[in-house]
């Protein structure tokens, strides 16, 4: 049981009451940061993403779901039927010592299972509580229940994505659910940092709607300020051009050019005209994209990809190529950031995780000493800790 802990949240104790996706990764993202995360299951079946698959990973005790794996490291789990008065009373006794509760279910059924924030503040009052849902808590909608995909429409995210405005596509990872998990994260760091403060917990909220919306960025003002209405365009950017996917001899590489002076440069590595008609300025070539395309590939169109990508780095170019996930984490770059964690899996043996995205610094003597965290474990068996965690309550 991993009661000791390194990195800022060390010390914290984390109850986590979530299942699927945005509850567990918030989860994680507290527990990449050093709290002791207890994830609460349900007997005999576990969080949802368990059955999520395929791919399985076969072992001698059944078949291990990649998708589990991808979001529930450095946590400890325990099976608690809530339904039950003897399991309530366990879940009772981790709310008085937690610091920070997760849970996601629908709206209502907490409080039906004798948890309303009330009683939780009741049982706490320091205690911080992070609570997801599809569409948020109230409103016209709030009772609605949500998975990311739905969320990605009705957030208008996928009307911003694909082809053309004729082919909503959903962004390839479940974007909404992650995005919740981490405004979630950012939510109780926050409420942590207050509670030194004040003494006092809080209720942080958020949904799968409000993280969509408020990734929205520029798209967002275009409608809000100028009432535009943003539609898919592909692999170029609505605001900026050349900033996109051009193909070349052997495939295609990404080009950046965000301001006048790339422009300039780019120009000069391709022996182009900065000043061509129609193509001198920023707002131009977002007018006139389809002729800077096929200017810009027909400057590309005897070039591989790796010559072309040696030029617009000389030329001081932002540039880069589309990697497979293969590519990705056998890329030197991705695990000299430390995105590639080997674990041990009770049943798996050592295996290779997505890392967390955080490094941690202190400064020593006027140096740089690394402090991220480095023991990580790999996620849970279903109650694989609940006997010790029984004990440790019985004890403490």
């Amino acid at each position: 049981m991993n009661q000791t802990s390194t990195g800022p949240l060390a010390g914290t104790l984390v109850v986590d009451l979530t299942r699927a996706l945005a509850g567990p990764h918030a989860a994680m993202m507290l527990a990449d940061l050093g709290a002791r995360v207890i994830k609460v299951e349900v007997p005999g079946k576990g969080d949802d993403t368990r059955g999520w698959g395929p791919p399985f990973m076969p072992t001698d005790e059944g078949d291990v779901a990649t998708y589990y794996l991808s979001c529930n490291r450095n946590k400890e789990s325990i099976a608690l039927d809530l339904k039950g008065e003897d399991d309530r009373a366990v879940l009772t006794e981790l709310i008085t010592r937690a610091d920070v509760l997760l849970e996601n279910f629908r709206p209502g059924v907490l409080d039906r299972l004798g948890f309303s924030t009330a009683r939780l503040a009741e049982l706490n009052p320091g205690l911080v509580v992070l609570s997801v849902s599809g569409f948020g808590h109230d409103g016209p909608e709030g009772g609605r229940a949500g998975y990311d995909q739905i969320a990605q429409g009705e957030a208008g995210l996928m009307s911003l994505t694909g082809s053309g405005p004729d082919d909503p596509q959903r962004v390839g990872v479940p974007i909404g659910d992650v995005l919740a998990g981490m405004y979630g994260a950012y939510g109780v760091v926050s409420a942590l940092l207050e509670r030194a403060r004040t003494g006092k917990g809080q209720v942080v909220r958020t949904s799968l709607l409000a993280s969509v919306v408020g990734v929205h960025a520029f798209q967002g003002t275009r409608w809000t300020v100028a009432g535009e209405v943003p539609a898919a365009q592909g692999n170029h950017h609505p605001s900026i051009a050349p900033y996109g996917l051009f193909r070349c001899r052997d495939g295609a590489v990404q080009v950046a050019v965000a301001n006048q002076s790339l422009w300039e440069k780019f120009c000069a590595a391709f022996d182009l005209d900065p000043a061509m008609d129609g193509l001198a300025t920023n707002p131009d070539r977002v007018a006139n994209r389809p002729r800077l395309i096929e200017v810009i590939e027909d400057a590309f169109a005897d070039l591989d990809g790796a010559d072309l990508l040696d030029r617009l780095a000389q030329a001081g170019v932002p540039a880069g190529r589309v990697r497979t996930l293969q590519e990705v984490y056998e890329w030197d770059q991705t695990r000299s950031q430390g995105l590639l964690i080997d674990v041990e899996h009770p049943l798996l043996g050592t295996i290779s995780l997505p890392g967390p995205p955080l490094r941690t610094f202190r400064v020593e003597d006027g140096a740089e000493v690394e402090t991220t965290k480095r023991d990580h474990s790999a996620p849970p068996a279903l109650d694989a800790d609940g006997e010790s965690i029984r004990q440790w309550l019985a004890e403490s």
